[in-house]
Parts: C-alpha cells; structure tokens; sequence
C-alpha cells in the first residue's frame, strides 16, 4: 500500500500564486487575479497560477519571526508572494497585525495568541491582504479593517470586514490613517509608543526607505510607474502633522532614525524632480 503520510490535506483555501492574496475557500478560481493583472503589479510568467494555503503547508513553508524592537515583530515568508513582512504589534491591550502574511501555520496562531488577543487585522493596501479572512477565523473573527476606497479589491469577503475612512485609533496608541498615493485607500499606522516613545509610522508601501537612507514615493514599484509631484506633496503634509521617529515599511525596511525629517527631504527632492525643475541636468 502507498504511503499516505506525506498525502496533501483537502484543498479548500486558494490563492494566487503571484501576490499569495486569498480567494474564496471552494473550487480553483478561473480568469486572472485582479491584483497582478492590474498596473502596479504583473502576472509572474505571463500565466495565472493558484495554490492553495493548504499545500503551502504540506510543502514545508513557515513563517520566520524577527524582533525588531520591544513590542514590535516582523512575521516574512521570503518564499511565498512578493514575500512581504507583515508587523506584529503588540500592546497592552493586546496586538495589532499591520500587513498579511501569505500564509498561515499553527505556529503563527500560537505566536501571536501568546501576546494578546488580536484586536485588528489590517492590510496597508491590496497587494498585502494576504489570507487576513483565515487569520480573522483563527481569532474568533476578529475585525478585518479594509478603507473604503479600496473594498473593490478584496477577493474574499466575510462579516469580518470593517470599512472605514476617517482616521481613528484602534487601540490606545495606534492610529491608523489614509494617505493614499500607492492605492486611493493606502493605509499607514502612527505607533505612539515605538521608538522608545518617539513614536514609529508603519508604512507599508506608501512610504519605502531606498538605498541612500531617505524614501521614495511610487505607483508601482516593479514597474516603476511614478506619482505626481502634487501627491507626494499632498502625502507629506499629511504625514508632517504626525510625531514619529522611525518609520518601517513591509519588506524590511527602516529609516531608523529623524524619519519625518526624512520623509519631508525626500518628498520635496522627489517632487522637484517629476514636476521638470531640473530637467536642464538630465
């Protein structure tokens, strides 16, 4: 007889196997992800694929955890997706998990109930929903919230989803607000406590350190596809009003210290550039 050890659990859970974003539990999904066929990202190969979270399990994949600072981890599967960390933070009330992983294990669940109960799930925007419905499930539907302006994207939706549009605090210390830019509804979160009580800005893609130590600003990042200079300027003032110190974004990067100076240099010296000042050096 076959050895049935290894045998793949019943698949129920799919995704998309370009940006590891869920769709509804059932039968494999036909036609395109909307999420990679759209500009700001790309179908890997030219071919839709799907996978289900289920053998992504069976095949081995585990979520790494990385302290990053007191109260705060990041959870990365390099392997899975564009391989986004989401942020776990943590409160005394109890955690918030700031982008979605592509993936869930049992040891995930156990992680993030040994700090707290989870108090919210929430995406910065699209590219990073991750499999937010199957961790709400596993925290007894806890609140999955989506900004209004981009609800047209979630693939798989439950009466877990909160829609909101106008910032608010979703537990003592941490504020979420909308600035879009990347998307109309992309989100970021104010950590008053982070940094050592300077206070931390969760950016997800709104915001996203480069090489030179300061940020930059972008519709798309793999296709590079830029904004105007009016909204970069639009993001900064917004951000301006805001205390904080250092800033992290979903791939492991940190502008680990003055990061609203930073983000105030780099909008400006962004917005010279795309509005022609120096077009005469180019």
């Amino acid at each position: 007889m076959a050895d049935q050890s290894a045998a793949v659990p019943e698949i129920v859970h799919w995704q998309c196997a370009g940006c590891a974003v869920e769709f509804p539990p059932g039968q494999r999904p036909t036609g395109l992800c909307p999420i990679c066929a759209d500009e700001r990202q790309y179908i890997p190969g030219g071919t839709q694929r799907w996978v289900s979270t289920e053998e992504l399990v069976a095949a081995g994949h585990t979520l790494e955890f990385t302290h990053l600072e007191p109260g705060l981890t990041a959870l990365t599967c390099h392997e899975i997706g564009i391989g986004q960390s989401a942020l776990l933070v943590e409160t005394a009330a109890g955690c918030l998990l700031f982008d979605v992983p592509g993936i869930i294990t049992d040891s995930a669940v156990d992680y993030i109930r040994e700090r707290g109960p989870l108090l919210g799930i929430v995406a910065s925007h699209p590219h990073m929903y991750g499999v937010q419905q199957q961790y709400s499930r596993a925290f007894d539907g806890a609140p999955v919230f989506i900004a209004s302006k981009d609800l047209q994207w979630v693939q798989y939706s439950s009466d877990a989803i909160v829609q909101w549009d106008e910032p608010f605090e979703i537990t003592e210390g941490i504020w979420l607000h909308q600035v879009g830019g990347h998307f109309r509804g992309s989100t970021v979160a104010v950590w008053d406590k982070g940094a050592e009580g300077r206070g931390v800005l969760l950016a997800g893609d709104a915001i996203f350190p480069v090489a030179d130590g300061n940020v930059t600003f972008l519709r798309s990042y793999p296709n590079r596809i830029p904004l105007s200079a009016a909204v970069v300027r639009r993001i900064a003032a917004q951000v301006g009003g805001w205390t904080f110190d250092r800033l992290y974004n979903n791939f492991s990067g940190v502008v680990p210290s003055d990061a609203q100076q930073v983000v105030q240099f780099s909008a400006e010296r962004y917005a010279r550039w795309v509005s022609g000042e120096f077009d005469a050096l180019t």
